[in-house]
């Protein structure tokens, strides 16, 4: 959803976040971590709910984030920077559940981990549908393997997104102030224009 509310000189265009790659991929991590979690953890334990609360975290703070930014950029970097912070954990979560396996995290270098970036997938049966013609032509790797790894990596891809979504948030803010500052430098040029104005 994209706004602006009311005297759009004071509030700056916000919203929009479906837009916003960050969180398309995100929405899909979470999906693809809900489908991880029914799967290979354990019903009702805390590592489950941990895990599906991370990706919803990460996904809502980058729309709630969004939506603030009309009155409040120090609030959007901040749920952006929660939403970053979140997917970190559930990315740490995966990370253990392959070593406590004894499963292999693809290194960066890997052709299968850059085959699934490149893919540029939409929805979680897209992605199942991967992994599962993965599993097919490299027998080797091992079912739980590749359903780890894809959600390692689609962390990996949203950090990398947020990282580089705070960094353009901080320039902007950084040049041209927040929502505050915006108030007082309008209520100052309407008083110097209202004094410079002639007598009637």
């Amino acid at each position: 959803m994209s706004d602006r509310t009311g005297d759009s000189e004071i509030y700056r265009k916000h919203g929009g976040f479906e837009k916003l790659l960050s969180y398309q991929v995100a929405e899909l991590l979470y999906d693809i971590t809900v489908r991880f979690t029914q799967r290979y953890i354990e019903p009702g334990s805390r590592t489950r709910d941990q895990m599906d609360q991370a990706a919803r975290s990460g996904s809502r703070n980058i729309a709630e984030g969004s939506v603030f930014s009309a009155t409040s950029k120090k609030l959007e970097m901040n749920l952006t920077n929660v939403a970053r912070a979140s997917l970190v954990e559930l990315k740490k979560d995966y990370e253990a559940f392959l070593r406590q396996r004894k499963l292999t995290l693809w290194p960066i270098p890997d052709a299968i981990r850059q085959d699934l970036i490149d893919r540029r997938f939409k929805t979680v049966d897209e992605v199942a549908a991967w992994g599962a013609d993965i599993q097919k032509r490299a027998p080797e790797r091992a079912v739980q393997e590749i359903a780890g790894n894809i959600g390692h990596v689609y962390c990996m891809v949203v950090i990398g997104l947020l990282d580089r979504q705070l960094a353009t948030l901080a320039r902007e803010f950084k040049e041209n102030g927040g929502f505050g500052e915006r108030l007082y430098n309008m209520r100052k040029q309407a008083r110097d224009k209202g004094q410079g104005a002639p007598e009637q």
